[in-house]
């Protein structure tokens, strides 16, 4: 199959989908409602599968967690394009949760997040890369990983 043109985007950005560890809970990755498709949690993975794991504000910098966000999207696509086939099928970035590994004094979620959402607008540009987004802090995330981000997309 040839590259979609998202797919043509993330070579020039240098960024490349990540091999996804196998899942160990009950659920469906993405599943599709009518023109809605709605992506379970992914977590912060380099591109071999290997975790990126520790919490901000003890272990990581803004930089280092905005780089576990961006792997997050990554994973995210990885599924997305599984699920349908072709990333060229997704109109638009409706919603995104993120969720930081931190400490409870830590409050830079949003920056972190950041990391995801600037990744999404250099693949569909501001109008349809930036959906509604809230980013939060959990006091722990499975297998500590730096950051896990879930999703809403729109498909053509």
């Amino acid at each position: 199959m040839e590259n979609s043109n998202i797919e043509k985007k993330l070579a020039e950005l240098g960024l490349v989908l990540p091999t996804l560890p196998g899942s160990k809970g009950i659920y469906h990755s993405c599943l599709t409602v009518d023109k809605l498709v709605y992506v379970s949690g992914h977590v912060s993975v380099q591109s071999d599968g290997s975790y990126i794991s520790g919490k901000l504000g003890q272990d990581l910098d803004e930089t280092e967690g905005q780089i576990a966000a961006r792997q997050c999207g990554l994973a995210m696509l990885t599924s997305l394009k599984k699920h349908l086939g072709n990333l060229d099928r997704i109109k638009r970035v409706v919603k995104l949760l993120g969720m930081v590994n931190s400490t409870p004094e830590y409050t830079m979620h949003p920056v972190v997040m950041n990391g995801c959402s600037t990744l999404f607008v250099d693949l569909w540009g501001d109008e349809y890369g930036k959906g509604v987004r809230s980013a939060v802090g959990m006091g722990s995330l499975p297998g500590n990983v730096a950051v896990e981000v879930e999703g809403i997309f729109e498909i053509e």
